[in-house]
């Protein structure tokens, strides 16, 4: 009727969704989708979720849908590899990715390397999802980035998400996959809300693994994160503009497989790289990008050395003053950009 009288309807615009929300809605969007789906591990369906990530799934889906677990992680994620490889799709989550150290054995032995011991005859279709990277005063043993470490692993494919669309759109990828895909959040994000496209509130929104994005358009600097630390380079790149200085920055959304296409595009357009990363310096994301780039055609374009912003090389500390100085801030951007910029 409004359209007949000429009145022009407007499309739904876009809403603010936190990070907890979109994990939410992709975890609920894909149980629905696929009776193949379910969620194992500590404390996700009665007690809601840790994080509340699986809030209201169980009393929807119950107990065969959503599955407390013992605090035996090894156990667990072995249970959730045997079923994908009858090809059932499990979600398993790690309260934190630190103790996915207690079942590493079944995510690398196990789940990334099946499917080419078997000539390919057996797939994995597996997520392993859960915090990844430095919390807020949790000291040494709840702080690590496992992005370097599963990320090195052929087999796995590994996202990092940063924006509620990141989570909704790499997790929904992930569930559909037929290969063990491990999906690094972050604590420190999870109440954080960004804007949701209208695209992206659509059941069937999903983001490409492998796929970077580039966050903000620049000319002078290609500045490179993943995860919690976009937030603070698009920070930093504000400051900088001010300043006369406009950076590039990519939101590389998945860790294995790599997008340097698009690293490599925007560095042969800048002419200068900044890689950033809450990680150890050692072997870590950003020693990869940069080895990448001097060994393919964008080395030719840079017109100074890249420059690495990384965590501290060192087990975190649980004093809040050495943990502030442990990770990246936005001060230590500003400054690694300056230093790329000879400025």
């Amino acid at each position: 009727l409004q359209q007949r009288r000429g009145l022009r309807l407007s499309a739904p615009a876009a809403i603010q969704v936190t990070v907890r929300d979109a994990l939410n809605q992709a975890l609920d969007e894909e149980l629905e989708r696929d009776e193949r789906v379910f969620l194992l591990g500590e404390e996700v369906a009665q007690y809601d979720g840790a994080y509340k990530i699986s809030r209201g799934l169980w009393k929807k889906y119950g107990d065969k849908r959503v599955i407390d677990t013992p605090i035996s992680e090894m156990g667990f994620a072995g249970i959730a590899v045997g079923a994908a490889m009858v090809w059932l799709r499990p979600v398993c989550e790690f309260m934190t990715f630190n103790f996915s150290m207690q079942a590493i054995d079944q995510v690398i032995n196990s789940a990334a390397k099946t499917c080419y011991m078997s000539a390919g005859s057996i797939a994995v279709p597996i997520v392993f999802r859960g915090p990844n990277g430095a919390s807020a005063g949790v000291a040494a043993q709840h702080s690590q980035c496992f992005a370097a470490w599963y990320g090195h692993c052929p087999g796995l494919k590994v996202v990092s998400p940063w924006s509620a669309e990141d989570a909704k759109g790499l997790l929904k990828a992930s569930i559909r996959d037929d290969n063990p895909v491990v999906v690094l959040e972050n604590e420190l994000l999870y109440g954080v809300p960004f804007e949701m496209s209208e695209q992206a509130q659509s059941k069937e929104f999903v983001i490409p693994i492998g796929k970077a994005k580039i966050e903000r358009q620049g000319t002078h600097v290609t500045v490179v994160a993943h995860s919690r630390p976009v937030g603070h380079c698009l920070e930093a790149a504000a400051v900088l503009s001010k300043e006369g200085v406009e950076c590039e920055v990519i939101n590389l959304r998945t860790i294995r497989p790599l997008d340097m296409e698009t690293v490599e595009a925007s560095v042969v357009k800048t002419n200068h790289l900044v890689t950033v990363e809450g990680g150890w310096p050692q072997f870590g994301v950003g020693a990869e990008i940069c080895a990448r780039i001097m060994e393919g055609p964008a080395f030719n374009y840079l017109d100074a050395p890249a420059v690495r912003v990384t965590g501290a090389d060192v087990p975190m500390p649980y004093a809040k003053i050495l943990e502030d100085n442990c990770i990246p801030q936005v001060k230590d951007i500003v400054f690694a950009v300056k230093k790329a910029l000879n400025i």
